[in-house]
């Protein structure tokens, strides 16, 4: 989630000084004095409380859709499902933009390892949130579809509007290639021990030499086994962030567009962009009021989520639509809806970079950390999640990856790449509009020879 103000958060320094985004790691929290390895930084001024209120009430207009927060609660003893989905679904963009806020301030007064970790751990948080309460009722295909819904979500519908949006004031924008490319061969790695479950389902079932239970168990135990790997793989990328590499995203690459094509004064405003760009950020919350700010907003959200996901059913047979196009389309707009804005405000403010550690870096979390934590946590909750999805799905995915990979390869975009990937995303969403649970793996819905059987 994001938590930055648009106003702020998301500036890039031409002088070097790094900047963070709060869903990914691909920018650091260095200390003052630029190559200190720390965990806390040393010194923080004093911050009023009402000065801190202030700040959380005005950090975003998105706060306006607070009100819909005790509105949802209420909705879940009065009203119908539909209502509750409804109502919970609007409290959640607003709770998501906070939680995301609460983490950055937090994360501002620690070392790059604090940092780095919290913004791990918090990055995603609503998404974490909604899948586990979702194990807890067994709506595997809820969580498998919002995985999967998320990273398509980024990769084409963000990374799409951030290329659309910067492009049409810039014919060119830049950014850091190297970087992004690492992050989407992390993504291609992620897909592949996807498409490992889905080989060995389709290889074993057309040679017929196990019987179902075996079949089943053997693909719960690769998705297992993969899981902890990736997640290994996701700290190994962390260290090599912020320990070995760091010097590779710390100032992101901002270049200064020749090629305006509208608005004669944005370059103007560009040199007084990056005069404000150079003071360091600070946090704007006092220590206390920040952590509190944190717990109270994880809270809500654990709530809001619970009645949004005991509502998923009725909604599904009230709006004739499938758990996997709720999972998919829906729930991905919840937890992602106030990093976008802020991901499409960088790239028409020409901060390509952080544009793309919204977009492309919350992709890598999703596949690499927040997917594989899932199959773990359903295995300690005998719930058997796994990382199966059919030949379809792992073929969307894959394509959606290959193009993100080709379009960023030479370090720049244009508005018609952006059109590009938002046509595919809407192609996509319109498939699963029409794409049923009963063909779908992701019914979390294991194979068992030629059928699947619901966990």
């Amino acid at each position: 989630m994001s938590g930055v103000q648009e106003d702020k958060s998301y500036e890039a320094s031409t002088s070097g000084a790094p900047t963070n985004t709060n869903n990914s790691l691909l920018s650091t929290h260095p200390t003052r004095e630029g190559t200190r390895f720390s965990l806390f930084k040393e010194k923080q001024k004093k911050i009023p409380a009402m000065q801190g209120l202030k700040t959380i009430i005005l950090s975003s207009y998105v706060n306006l859709l607070l009100v819909f927060v005790p509105i949802g609660i209420a909705s879940h003893f009065v009203w119908s499902p539909t209502v509750t989905f409804i109502m919970n679904f609007l409290a959640i963009v607003p709770l998501a933009k906070l939680l995301g806020f609460a983490t950055e301030d937090i994360a501002l007064r620690t070392g790059e390892v604090i940092g780095g970790l919290l913004n791990a751990t918090f990055g995603n948080a609503v998404e974490l949130i909604i899948s586990i309460i979702s194990l807890t009722q067994n709506l595997v295909v809820v969580v498998q579809a919002s995985m999967l819904g998320s990273i398509l979500s980024n990769l084409l519908l963000v990374l799409g509007m951030c290329f659309w949006g910067g492009g049409y004031y810039y014919k060119e924008q830049h950014f850091n290639k190297t970087v992004a490319q690492t992050s989407a061969s992390l993504l291609f790695i992620s897909v592949a021990s996807l498409l490992i479950p889905a080989s060995f389902y389709g290889s074993i079932t057309s040679a017929r030499s196990e019987s179902n239970e075996d079949l089943t168990q053997d693909i719960l135990r690769i998705s297992r086994a993969t899981s902890v790997i990736l997640l290994v793989l996701y700290f190994s990328y962390i260290f090599f962030q912020l320990r070995t590499h760091k010097h590779l995203f710390i100032g992101p690459t901002i270049v200064e567009s020749r090629d305006v094509t509208r608005h004669p004064d944005v370059e103007g405003g560009s040199r007084q962009e990056e005069e404000e760009e150079e003071e360091e950020e600070e946090p704007q919350l006092p220590a206390w009021m920040a952590v509190a700010l944190l717990v109270v907003v994880t809270a809500l959200v654990g709530v809001c989520a619970e009645f949004l996901v005991s509502a998923i059913e009725d909604v599904t047979k009230v709006w004739h639509i499938s758990e996997t196009f709720v999972g998919l389309i829906l729930l991905p707009i919840v937890g992602n809806a106030a990093e976008h804005l802020t991901a499409v405000t960088c790239a028409i403010k020409n901060k390509m970079d952080l544009a793309l550690g919204v977009a492309v870096g919350s992709s890598m979390q999703i596949a690499l950390l927040v997917t594989p934590l899932m199959v773990i946590i359903g295995w300690g909750m005998n719930v058997e999640m796994s990382l199966y999805f059919n030949i379809y799905e792992t073929a969307i995915l894959f394509i959606a990856v290959i193009m993100v990979n080709y379009l960023i390869m030479d370090g720049e975009s244009n508005w018609l790449e952006g059109l590009m990937l938002v046509a595919v995303y809407i192609v996509i969403a319109i498939s699963f509009y029409y794409y049923p649970d009963e063909t779908s793996a992701s019914t979390g819905a294991l194979p068992t020879g030629n059928t699947t059987v619901s966990s």
